[in-house]
């Protein structure tokens, strides 16, 4: 019997589907994920861009999870990229953070590029930096942690879990920029919780949410109980 494939389908019609990738799924192939990618799982329903990694507007993380939409045809691609471009997809996350920020919301707005030390991370500033905006707000505060709710105006690769760590307040859990295992996560704390967007074709506005995967909600339940 084989496993479940790590994502489940959020929405889809004749030209567009919004996914809901499970943690440990790479988006598209890359250096050192060549295999089993999501691109290569939808490959004969997706069309549009680049051959080996057709129909993909957008990336998360590996071990981010949530929501991201991919194209069905070379149209359908062309005008969600045109609308990421123009920021007219909204992408919303819930990361909860080490500490407690210093305002209930606010603006990170810093240059994010390649860590010039160590190639697979990325860096406020860096290498080729390339200008990176990141809203937040409070969502729930918790002893010791703060649950936010994120949304990106721009898309660069790590940008949340960089600008979170440039503050002062890493993702839980994350190996790269913060504490590996922290209330027993096994991954980043982070997850596209929503994704709202005008379709590219019909302009029906299509508004999807995600909840948070039950590890999450396990690490969630034991930053509540401390005190």
């Amino acid at each position: 019997m084989s496993a479940a494939p790590p994502y489940s389908i959020a929405y889809e019609d004749e030209h567009l589907i919004v996914v809901d990738k499970g943690p440990g799924l790479v988006v598209h192939p890359a250096r050192g994920h060549r295999e089993e990618t999501l691109a290569q799982l939808l490959a004969p329903q997706l069309a549009g861009g680049e051959p080996e990694r057709a129909g993909i507007v957008h990336r998360l993380d590996r071990d981010t999870s949530g929501l991201l939409v991919v194209a069905r045809s070379e149209e359908a691609h062309r005008r969600l990229q045109a609308a990421l471009a123009d920021r007219q997809i909204e992408r919303e996350y819930l990361a909860l953070v080490e500490g407690r920020p210093p305002a209930r919301s606010g603006t990170i707005e810093a240059p994010v590029g390649r860590d010039p030390r160590v190639r697979t991370r990325m860096a406020v500033g860096g290498a080729n930096p390339r200008e990176a905006r990141t809203h937040f707000v409070i969502e729930r505060a918790l002893p010791g942690t703060t649950l936010l709710r994120l949304r990106l105006e721009t898309g660069r690769t790590h940008q949340i879990r960089v600008h979170l760590q440039a503050i002062g307040h890493p993702v839980c859990g994350d190996p790269e920029y913060g504490t590996a295992g922290m209330l027993g996560l096994e991954r980043q704390f982070l997850h596209a919780t929503r994704l709202a967007f005008d379709h590219p074709l019909t302009g029906e506005r299509i508004d999807v949410l995600s909840p948070l995967p039950e590890d999450l909600q396990a690490a969630l339940r034991r930053a509540e109980g401390l005190s």
